[in-house]
């Protein structure tokens, strides 16, 4: 084969996997739109489900608490120390409290605590329900006539939905502490005058708008996780590759999605 055949067969082969791959990412997409929808469809069962649904709460809550406060608590003491470095040359150095709560209630509080439990919650539901799906169990449901969307889906999606904006509050407010601790400590800032700012800058619609991308990062991110963990194939080498696909999407999707709330609330 010349050399001007094998660059002809490397860009075919190239522009088919950015087709393939196009394809597929469309497919995933409507794949989850699909279960969204009959997780919705599915949620007047949610009394029924309760106690799966407090089950999968508790996952989310108590079983990532030591790591969302050490996060939030380091987020905020980065944030005060980054912005009070810049502002003490010009002695503003007080209004460090200011650039915290409006930083961490638009943005960085939904987005960090969905960052942590994408790694910790949503690749373990795609695990799970991978793991499922490869043993076919979740074909026997379905012989059963029980709906994995019912039993497996929509009790994760509903808890990840309630405990990401409850998360999202505690890491605004952990976040905060933390701030004033470097405020204090480093930028010579007592903390009667940073928390004056704080409440100063403290706005409701920040709050809302923060709490928003909370409640909608996580019904996406639990979505999206468990139609990875459905569409899962392969055996063990399926759920591993469904879990890492799972994670990136949430990731990409927490980014892009963040951006165009953050652009229709705050956009001109």
């Amino acid at each position: 084969m010349s050399m001007v055949e094998k660059i002809k067969v490397s860009i075919i082969n190239f522009v088919r996997d950015i087709g393939i791959n196009t394809l597929n990412i469309i497919a995933m997409m409507g794949y989850c739109m699909l279960l969204f929808l009959d997780v919705v469809y599915h949620s007047k069962a949610a009394f029924q489900k309760r106690r799966e649904i407090l089950k999968q709460m508790y996952y989310a809550g108590v079983k990532t608490f030591i790591v969302v406060s050490i996060v939030a608590l380091f987020t905020g003491m980065i944030l005060a120390l980054q912005t009070g470095l810049e502002l003490k040359p010009y002695q503003q150095q007080a209004l460090v409290g200011n650039i915290i709560i409006a930083t961490l209630t638009r943005e960085m509080a939904p987005f960090v605590t969905a960052i942590i439990l994408i790694a910790a919650v949503g690749s373990t539901m795609a695990a799970e329900i991978g793991t499922m799906t490869v043993s076919e169990e979740i074909d026997a449901l379905e012989m059963m006539a029980i709906s994995p969307v019912r039993f497996l889906v929509m009790p994760r999606v509903i808890a990840l939905a309630i405990m990401l904006p409850i998360a999202t509050i505690y890491t605004n407010l952990l976040g905060t502490i933390g701030g004033g601790i470097v405020a204090f400590f480093q930028l010579d800032v007592s903390f009667e005058v940073y928390y004056t700012h704080v409440l100063d800058s403290l706005h409701f619609k920040a709050t809302y708008v923060g709490l928003l991308k909370a409640l909608v990062f996580g019904m996406m991110v639990s979505t999206i996780s468990c139609a990875n963990g459905l569409r899962a194939t392969n055996g063990a080498l399926g759920v591993g590759r469904a879990t890492r696909n799972s994670v990136v999407s949430s990731f990409l999707m927490v980014l892009i999605v963040g951006y165009y709330i953050t652009a229709l609330f705050y956009g001109k």
